[in-house]
């Protein structure tokens, strides 16, 4: 039976070892865990030191790693996907995105925002920045166009009133894209004094309403945690 497994995440920890680091990866399968609302055990581990914890199971393997029932698993995708298949319905919620365009909204924006904030040629900055502010706007379309089974209640609605991705619910796209926004807007305030803009109203309401829901917010990073991994790969301005 999966809810009488023995389930346990080992993800990144804090650089004073008490709390999570931070890991987007590691962040992702936290949240699916705590969605599921099964049973786990949760090993934070120091990877500044030899990880002693890891080297009987997963030698030399990247964090996280998840074991389930003794056996070891190191990819984040193919974990994620094996605990929607072995923690379904009817006992565990479904966590599987309605529309297939809410697995892909944003896909580029972390990868946008790491070549700006990473840059090292000051005169490339906008033209990065730009970039980065074009792929926000394409996530931002998306959460502010209305759904079908929103224009199915609403056929007039002018505008999506949705909380995430796909719905009102948090699915695997949101525990996928969550985690890494989160470290763009994050990043960028403090290091380039550019945070998400509030023109870009949909994708704000968005991190406003993962921030009241205790998967998301329960396993973020303290922003000091954010700013320690990135300070030494951003490049003075």
């Amino acid at each position: 039976m999966a809810d009488s497994a023995r389930i346990q995440l080992f993800v990144k920890a804090s650089e004073d070892c008490e709390s999570v680091g931070n890991c987007p990866s590691c962040q992702r399968l936290f949240m699916i865990l705590l969605l599921k609302g099964v049973p786990f055990t949760l090993t934070t581990v120091d990877t500044r030191r030899s990880p002693e914890v890891l080297k009987d199971f997963a030698p030399g393997s990247q964090l996280p790693i998840l074991l389930y029932n003794g056996d070891t698993k190191t990819d984040t995708l193919q974990i994620e996907e094996f605990l929607e298949e072995t923690l379904g319905p009817p006992e565990f919620p479904s966590l599987a995105p309605r529309y297939r365009e809410s697995t892909t909204a944003g896909n580029d924006v972390f990868h946008k925002f790491s070549a700006f904030i990473k840059n090292a040629v000051p005169a490339q900055d906008d033209a990065l920045y730009q970039l980065l502010l074009r792929a926000l706007a394409r996530l931002d379309s998306y959460l502010r166009a209305p759904l079908e089974h929103e224009l199915a209640q609403e056929p007039q609605l002018p505008e999506s009133r949705r909380r995430f991705l796909d719905g009102d619910q948090l699915t695997l796209a949101d525990c996928g894209l969550l985690p890494k926004l989160h470290i763009v807007d994050t990043v960028c305030a403090y290091f380039r004094q550019a945070p998400i803009p509030a023109e870009l109203r949909g994708v704000r309401r968005y991190l406003e309403s993962a921030l009241q829901e205790k998967e998301f917010k329960y396993t973020c990073p303290h922003s000091s945690e954010i700013l320690a991994a990135y300070r030494p790969v951003v490049h003075p301005r």
